[in-house]
């Protein structure tokens, strides 16, 4: 092979676990790459927005309204993914099944979130979308929201019926991942709805011990706020007190709280 050969191919083996790692938790792609040879003509209309064009190959029989094109994608999640409302509208009032996925068992609604298309994500809600979907990741439509830290998309889930102690593979509940993600005033946000602050993650981690591990001084003096449980070890033996200890960022402070807080209990 040479040495150019083995050094290419060595590049190539090192990009393909980058590749793998960068998405082993779904986050770091919203949008869809899409080809032109992997739609048909209504998907191609529902990313165009050009609802005359989808009314078109419907009644020339060219395409129903569910179809998939070679990703598993329907014309509602290419909508929903291009923020193409007004498609979204058309396709719902044609009873399109609204729960379908992708290649990612993704729902239009987690597409919707994703990517951030409020007025989309609005219109499936409101015609009845289950927003408690897990894609391929165990994350639902919440876990988008709250990564995206978009408070207002998370309240209106929410109110739809979310459930905002869903786990992702990591064990993340939707505070959890706020936490560990340093998602500020979403976990202020998070807070008020009292969510479970004895859940734990894959590694035993509560919302505390990730705020300390994470240095994260802000969101410790929330959580301590709320009464949460300072002795918690998690699977390493490590309390949050440890991991302030260990943290460089404001340790003694942090140090401080919570051993002023264990003191109380």
């Amino acid at each position: 092979m040479g040495v150019r050969g083995s050094f290419l191919a060595a590049c190539g083996r090192r990009m393909a676990t980058w590749r793998k790692n960068r998405d082993k938790d779904g986050f770091s792609n919203s949008g869809y790459r899409v080809r032109q040879k992997d739609l048909g003509m209504i998907h191609k209309a529902a990313i165009a927005g050009d609802v005359n064009k989808l009314l078109e190959s419907i009644l020339l029989g060219l395409n129903d309204v569910n179809d998939r094109d070679k990703k598993n994608r329907t014309a509602l999640h290419l909508a929903c993914a291009h923020g193409r409302p007004g498609v979204v509208a058309d396709l719902v009032a044609r009873k399109c099944r609204l729960n379908l996925t992708d290649s990612e068992n993704r729902t239009a609604l987690i597409k919707a979130v994703q990517c951030q298309e409020a007025v989309c994500a609005s219109i499936l809600l409101e015609h009845g979308a289950d927003p408690n979907v897990r894609d391929m990741y165990g994350n639902t439509a919440l876990h988008y929201a709250i990564d995206n830290e978009n408070i207002s998309m998370a309240g209106k889930l929410l109110a739809y019926g979310a459930d905002i102690e869903a786990r992702s593979q990591g064990g993340h509940t939707s505070l959890l991942l706020a936490v560990n993600r340093k998602k500020e005033e979403m976990v202020a946000f998070l807070l008020k709805k009292k969510p479970d602050l004895t859940a734990i993650d894959n590694f035993g981690r509560t919302a505390l011990i990730l705020a300390a591990r994470n240095g994260s001084t802000s969101v410790v003096y929330q959580l301590l706020q709320h009464n949460i449980d300072v002795f918690c070890q998690d699977i390493s033996g490590w309390t949050a007190e440890d991991y302030a200890a260990a943290s460089k960022f404001q340790a003694t402070r942090l140090r401080n709280d919570i051993r002023g807080r264990a003191r109380k209990a």
